[in-house]
C-alpha cells in the first residue's frame, strides 16, 4: 500500500513526548482510515534513517518515528552518556522527509519508577552481539515491543545493518503474536562502501579512510562463496584482512541468514556478519551471500 496523502515535505512533524499524546495522534489517524508506518531510532539521524523513513512512506499512510537512546541495551563500560544526541537536527531532517509524526519519550517515560519486566530471548539472538554484549538483545526487546505496542504501527522498518537485531526482532513479533508487520531496509553505505552508522563520526579522519575495509573483506568472502569456497573458511579469511588493516575483530561469521545458526548444509542461505574496533570506535557490518 503507498501513501494516500502524502505529509508535506519541510513542515515540522508533529512532536509528542508521552504514550498518551501518542495514542491520541495515533487515534486521530485510525478514525481518518490511516495506516501507520513506523521506524524505531536513537537520534543522531543520517541517510539510512532517512531511507527507512522513505520506505515505511510507501507502505502506509503515516510514519511515525521515535527518538529514544535506550539505556537498557548499553553495558557501563559502554558510550550511552556520550551516544550523539541531535534532536533538533534530527527534526529537521525528518521535516524534510516528510515524516508525521515524531515521538520522543523521556527515560521516566519508557522505565517508570518501579519497572520490573523483562524479555527472554534464544533463537536468533544467540551468539555473535551476545558473546561480546550479553544485556544487548533483552534491552532491545522489551524497548521495542514496547514501542510497536505503544505505536501500535501496521509496519515497522529496520535497518538490515543490524542484521541480527533485525532478525530478533521479527522473531519476537512473531512469536510474541504483535500485530505489525516488520520490514527489513537495504543498507546505505558511503561511496567507498563504509556503512552508514551513528557512530562513524567518532572515526578520526586516519580511521575513516581504514574503515571500509571490513565491507571490502565481506565482499570479496562472498565471493568466494558463490564460487564454491568453504563459508566458514572465507569468513576466517575475511577476519584476517580485517586484523591485518590494524581492527581488532569481535567476530567474522558465515551463518544461516534466517535463523543465524552455525551452518549445517551447503543448500542454506548464507548471510556474513562482521563486528570489530577500529580505535575506539565499535563498528559493525553485514552482507547476504
Amino acid at each position: 500500500m503507498g501513501r494516500q496523502r502524502m505529509a508535506e515535505a519541510g513542515k515540522a512533524p508533529k512532536i509528542v513526548g508521552t504514550v498518551a499524546e501518542l495514542r491520541s495522534a495515533v487515534a486521530d489517524y485510525r478514525r481518518a482510515g490511516e495506516t501507520l508506518g513506523f521506524v524505531p531510532t536513537m537520534g543522531a539521524l543520517h541517510e539510512g534513517h532517512i531511507a527507512l523513513v522513505k520506505q515505511a512512506q510507501t507502505l502506509a499512510d503515516r510514519v511515525v518515528v521515535s527518538i529514544f537512546v535506550n539505556p537498557t541495551q548499553f553495558a557501563p563500560n559502554e558510550d550511552f552518556s556520550r551516544y550523539p544526541r541531535t534532536f533538533d537536527a534530527d527534526v529537521d531532517k525528518l521535516a524534510q522527509a516528510g515524516c508525521d509524526l515524531v515521538y520522543a519519550p523521556g527515560r521516566e517515560d519508557m522505565y517508570p519508577a518501579g519497572f520490573s519486566t523483562g524479555i527472554s530471548i534464544a533463537g536468533p539472538a544467540q551468539g555473535l552481539e551476545s558473546d561480546f554484549r550479553p544485556h544487548f538483545f533483552s534491552g532491545v526487546a522489551i524497548v521495542v515491543a514496547k514501542l510497536l505496542l505503544q505505536t501500535a504501527a501496521d509496519v515497522a522498518v529496520f535497518g538490515e545493518k543490524d542484521y541480527q537485531q533485525l532478525r530478533v526482532v521479527t522473531q519476537m513479533a512473531r512469536d510474541l503474536d504483535l500485530p505489525v508487520r516488520i520490514v527489513p531496509g537495504p543498507t546505505v553505505r558511503e561511496s567507498d562502501g563504509l556503512a552508514l552508522s551513528s557512530r562513524n563520526r567518532y572515526l578520526t579522519p586516519e580511521e575513516r579512510t581504514v574503515a571500509p575495509v571490513i565491507h571490502r573483506a565481506l565482499t570479496t568472502a562472498a565471493i568466494a562463496i558463490k564460487a564454491g569456497a568453504v563459508p566458514d573458511a572465507a569468513a576466517a579469511e575475511a577476519e584476517a584482512t580485517i586484523a591485518r588493516a590494524g581492527l581488532k575483530v569481535d567476530y567474522v561469521a558465515a551463518r544461516n541468514a534466517e535463523t543465524l545458526a552455525p551452518l549445517a548444509s551447503p543448500d542454506e542461505p548464507v548471510r556474513l556478519l562482521a563486528a570489530a574496533w577500529l580505535g575506539t570506535t565499535r563498528l559493525i557490518d553485514n552482507i547476504g551471500v
